[in-house]
């Protein structure tokens, strides 16, 4: 893929990349970040993150999808990420922007 579309993709990866191990993104703040919003952030996850640390980044109230739910608090539990119920807490370990 080239283009405008892979230069998103590509963006979107590399601010994924950079959520550092025990924190946690939302695909808003990805967005931001990017200057996508999270939709689009998402699409270019579920995609093509594969190869970064996609399950660094949940839903603005601190969720998991559901089609990855299981998997993905089990990769943040092993890298010490407070979940309390399915939600994580994003005001604790929230990356660039605690809580938002």
């Amino acid at each position: 893929m080239t283009g405008p579309s892979a230069d998103v993709d590509e963006a979107v990866f590399d601010a994924v990349e950079a959520i550092p191990p025990g924190r946690v993104s939302t695909y808003g703040a990805i967005g931001r970040l990017v200057g996508v919003g999270p939709r689009r952030v998402a699409r270019a996850l579920s995609q093509g993150g594969a190869a970064v640390p996609w399950y660094r980044v949940v839903r603005a109230d601190g969720t998991a999808a559901e089609p990855v739910r299981v998997r993905q608090l089990e990769l943040l539990a092993s890298e010490g990420v407070p979940v309390r119920g399915n939600r994580v807490d994003l005001a604790a370990v929230g990356w660039p922007d605690p809580g938002r």
